[in-house]
């Protein structure tokens, strides 16, 4: 692997579901300890859940791929097989997606702008730090194959 490759930004040693329940926890604390501070949303219970738990099934379901696959989850570990079918027929990243939609899901069942926050942050991150090394990675050990399943289906829906 090449040292553009394995000299990777600060951030990718975080595990993007500890980064997750770091802008979650900081976005509780905010939200109660200044409950007056932010603009009223509209709290809708039932939708963020069923949110939450579609982006729960749809991480959970790629995240069983990479097992039967036998293939690294980490973001930084080497990848030893492409998968391009199933979920990731319709997004590249359905990991991440999960948990962005989890987040949202919290957001807007709580209505706290933190979250939305937090779910804008985790995305920021996810889209400009670590989708563009895992694609670099990806680019660089399987080519071809990977810049055809990356014309056919997009990064994030």
């Amino acid at each position: 692997m090449n040292n553009r490759i394995s000299a990777c930004p600060r951030i990718l040693q975080y595990r993007p579901p500890r980064i997750a329940m770091t802008l979650l926890a900081a976005a509780s604390i905010l939200q109660l300890a200044l409950p007056d501070t932010w603009p009223a949303i509209a709290a809708i219970p039932l939708g963020g859940a069923a949110i939450g738990v579609l982006g729960f099934g749809v991480m959970l379901r790629a995240w069983w791929l990479f097992r039967v696959h036998q293939t690294a989850i980490c973001p930084t570990a080497v990848t030893t097989m492409l998968i391009t079918g199933d979920v990731y027929r319709l997004t590249r990243n359905p990991m991440y997606l999960g948990v962005v939609l989890m987040l949202l899901g919290v957001a807007i069942g709580t209505g706290g702008v933190p979250f939305y926050i937090a779910t804008l942050a985790f995305f920021l991150i996810i889209n400009f730090a670590f989708c563009p090394y895992e694609e670099r990675k990806l680019e660089q050990g399987f080519g071809a194959a990977f810049m055809a399943y990356r014309e056919r289906v997009r990064r994030w829906l």
